[in-house]
């Protein structure tokens, strides 16, 4: 049986393909599930297409292929083994499901066949994805004749099993994390893999974007200065989910020039992808039903008609509020509700494991969870997959939806729409979705606060050379400020790391901050229950704060700021908490700019560029920075920079609408207060102040600055330009994303109708991380298109005065506040032409 054409036996396809039928047949059914599909997509099945098997295949190979079932190969696993056993680096992007390993298991397993000494790195984003990893390999390795070593190296690995994996592993199964710490900073002790290192394989390379693809970028850096220490090059194969800039992406972060192989050859079963979008409940306010509680009993409907569904869910709060919606549902319906599990980051490993094993053995028939199940973690195909909201991109949608069904069956995908603007802009253009093209994955690895940190962690594992370049960047400004720090010494032409701290652990490459905070059970002799990263600690875990955990609540009963530990306790509550953010911005400089001019034809946009700051400003920079450089914990930050100066005189333009701005900003957020919402009701029953520091963030922002007379303009019409500032953030922060690969929550966009910087009604949006990521500036450079979105979203939505589906309800942005944001908007996207001065019409 040729396992990639028939994944299952026909008896059993049609059984399977009959239960589809009947779980459609719920939503056709407008008594059932069927009054709110907004959208129903069919795409239809595609065939198989099959590729030769690669001249430089050993016949070997072939002959262990045809014994587990694969008579052929597909197009793109036959275009990628060639073009790695042709010493290309390559990189396969295709969708799930695809049978990408092969793609790298082939190429490698023969190296090892014809070399016993070659050495192989395989590096994915989680260590489950390692754990799954081993098992492939283990049943491939087994058929050769060669013994050959397979091994994950990971935080669990036991110390007395690490020096056999670093002496006899001929492929070694990692995870960024610990190549950062545990085996480039001792790679002295890793000389049989360096030294015969022929292979390394990156998968997942779509993970690799924003803060933790900026960081790998760095390591991968520093993982090739150790190659050229032991004088080797090896061949690199990458995969990826569908994206729209993959061949770009892996570059940046390797380094080197790669083939691209993106025509898949898998087959794919009928998929039916349904929008589903709750009813309003309240038409005047434009509110609707929870989507929450939608997905919950779409989901329980599922689940008790015999569908394996997997629920996907936004934020770890909204996994614990729905796997409760779940379990009760169960319980009401007499079902199994442990069959019922969440699974998110914070749960501890041993945790995580077990879940995964129940999803694959079918033992857990519904589970919940953050985007960490969206990965290739082996759980088997499930029947039905929930998303409860989009998830922020077309590919994080496709990644998800592919957790369903097999390559030759039907499988279904029900996408419930949430009440933000960029779920009711998708509900009503449906077409925008599906002829979409994926995102760009954006990173910026010369971030300063991320490749100095990876500076450190380089000159401790090699001296760096006065002239050596690090990717593409001559470092050695940097490398003298740090020898000015005493973190580093000059000595001979080269810089030494002279430091006694160790400073990859100082490191964290998920976020920006090393400082994680973790969560301990007063009911367990102070067990950890769980951990929450630095920058999400204010919101999640103040004193009072609740605290969700498989679905229980604990309340934190004491936060140790500066212990980084929170003390909890479980309680019965019927509420959950919701923290309020106070955000300030000053801006530090601007370094491009552009006006929106007041005519319509026969005018063009007005650029300016500075130039960055020169090496000079960087020092000065980092000298003021050195909390955030050089990571030492608990330092307070007492300045702000203004490397082109302070707050300039406002300069009034008649010859323009506004401006668009991409600069450098300085962020405070304060948490000021929480507010309990009632589960089920999701009414505010309370509230609370918080008394936490101040945290400070120095990123890059893209900003639209609107010139005075436009309140002028506005208000002889009517309307006010601090509603129309207001409505416009909210949109733009919505829309944002749509067009960049970014999680809605990695920008934040703030509205100031009298910014200090400008002294002009201001539109911020900054990305959520120290020194930036490049998000804010790819969102300046697509500025056309992104705006152009924002008034779609307005104007389709058929509320009258604002609601959370496009700039927010009246009560936010007052009651004109939707009519001055189109005003602006039609001027910004030179849909009206607008004159200084020019009366109402």
């Amino acid at each position: 049986m040729d396992l990639q054409k028939d994944p299952l036996h026909p008896e059993l396809r049609e059984t399977r393909q009959s239960a589809i039928d009947k779980l459609l047949s719920l939503f056709r059914d407008p008594g059932k599930l069927g009054k709110n599909i907004v959208h129903w997509q069919v795409l239809p099945p595609r065939p198989p297409l099959y590729g030769p098997w690669p001249e430089r295949l050993d016949p070997s190979m072939m002959e262990i292929l045809r014994n587990r079932g694969i008579e052929q190969l597909y197009s793109h696993q036959s275009e990628a083994i060639c073009q790695s056993l042709d010493g290309k680096h390559v990189v396969v992007v295709t969708p799930t499901a695809s049978g990408k390993t092969l793609c790298y298991n082939i190429p490698v397993l023969q190296r090892l066949y014809l070399n016993p000494e070659a050495r192989a790195l395989y590096i994915f984003p989680t260590k489950a994805l390692s754990q799954d990893q081993m098992l492939e390999l283990h049943s491939f390795s087994e058929k050769l004749e060669r013994d050959i070593k397979v091994f994950t190296f990971d935080g669990d690995t036991p110390p007395n099993a690490r020096r056999a994996i670093r002496n006899s592993g001929h492929i070694v199964v990692t995870n960024p994390d610990m190549l950062h710490s545990g085996i480039l900073p001792h790679h002295t002790n890793w000389i049989k893999l360096f030294e015969n290192l022929e292979t390394i394989v990156i998968d997942e390379v779509h993970q690799y974007r924003g803060i933790f693809g900026s960081h790998m970028a760095n390591v991968l850096r520093r993982l090739k200065r150790i190659c050229d220490f032991y004088n080797v090059s090896p061949r690199y194969i990458c995969c990826s989910a569908t994206i729209a800039n993959p061949k770009e992406l892996v570059e940046e972060l390797v380094g080197e020039q790669f083939t691209l192989v993106d025509k898949s050859g898998a087959p794919s079963g009928e998929r039916h992808v349904l929008f589903y979008n709750p009813p309003v409940v309240n038409a005047e306010l434009g509110i609707r039903a929870s989507s929450i509680k939608a997905a919950s009993r779409v989901a329980a409907r599922l689940i008790v008609e015999g569908a394996q569904t997997i629920v996907f869910a936004r934020s770890r709060k909204r996994v614990e509020v729905i796997t409760t919606y779940l379990r009760r549902m169960m319980r009401r319906l007499r079902e199994d509700a442990s069959a019922i599990q969440g699974y998110r980051g914070g749960y501890l490993p041993l945790e995580r494991r077990e879940i995964e094993r129940g999803v694959k053995s079918g033992t857990i028939r519904g589970v919940v969870s953050t985007n960490a199940l969206e990965l290739g973690i082996d759980i088997g195909q499930l029947e039905a997959a929930v998303l409860a909201g989009y998830p922020g991109t077309v590919s994080s949608t496709w990644q998800q939806g592919g957790r369903a069904g097999r390559r030759a069956t039907t499988s279904l995908i029900v996408i419930v729409m949430n009440s933000s603007a960029i779920d009711q802009y998708l509900a009503s253009h449906p077409g925008y979705f599906f002829s979409a093209s994926p995102e760009h994955g954006i990173i910026n690895p010369d971030n300063l606060f991320i490749l100095t940190a990876h500076l450190k962690c380089g000159a401790f594992e090699l001296p760096f050379s006065k002239d050596e370049k690090f990717g593409t960047l001559e470092i050695q400004p940097l490398l003298d400020y740090l020898d000015g720090e005493r973190i580093l010494r000059q000595k001979g032409g080269r810089y030494y790391y002279t430091s006694d701290r160790y400073p990859a652990e100082e490191v964290s490459l998920r976020t920006a901050d090393p400082c994680n905070f973790v969560i301990l059970d007063m009911d367990r002799n102070n067990n950890v229950l769980g951990e929450i990263d630095y920058a999400s600690a204010p919101e999640m875990i103040h004193e009072e704060a609740v605290y969700l955990h498989q679905t229980r609540p604990y309340l934190i009963e004491r936060l140790d700021w500066e212990g980084r530990k929170a003390y909890a306790r479980l309680a019965e509550l019927d509420y959950y908490t919701d923290a309020v953010t106070k955000r300030d911005i000053r801006v530090m400089s601007s370094n491009m700019e552009i006006g929106v001019p007041l005519n319509q034809e026969g005018s063009s946009d007005e650029e300016r560029s500075e130039a960055a700051p020169d090496k000079n400003d960087i020092i000065e920079h980092l000298e003021h920075r050195k909390d955030v450089v050089l990571n030492t914990p608990g330092r307070d930050v007492d300045n702000v920079i203004y490397l082109h100066g302070d707050s300039p005189e406002p300069e009034v333009r008649f010859d323009r609408i506004a401006t668009h701005t991409w600069g450098e900003v300085s962020v405070t957020t304060l948490v000021t207060k929480y507010k309990k919402i009632r589960f089920e009701t999701h009414e505010n029953v309370g509230f609370g102040e918080v008394h936490l520091p101040e945290q400070e963030l120095q990123t890059e922002a893209y900003w639209i600055s609107f010139e005075d007379w436009m309140e002028g303009h506005l208000a002889s019409r009517g309307l006010n330009i601090g509603g129309a500032i207001r409505a416009l953030s909210s949109a733009l922060g919505s829309a944002a994303p749509l067009h960049v690969m970014c999680d809605p929550r990695d920008i934040r966009s703030v509205p100031m109708v009298k910014s200090p910087f400008v002294q002009k009604a201001t539109i911020y949006l900054y990305d959520y991380y120290p020194g930036g990521i490049g998000i804010s500036r790819k969102i300046f450079e697509l500025r056309d298109s992104i705006w152009s979105s924002v008034l779609g979203m307005i104007e389709d939505c058929h509320c009258e005065k604002g609601c959370p589906s496009c700039v927010g309800p009246p009560v936010e942005v007052g009651s004109n506040g939707k009519q001055s944001a189109l005003v602006l908007l039609r001027g910004v996207t030179k849909k009206t032409a607008i004159s200084a001065g020019e009366p109402p019409e």
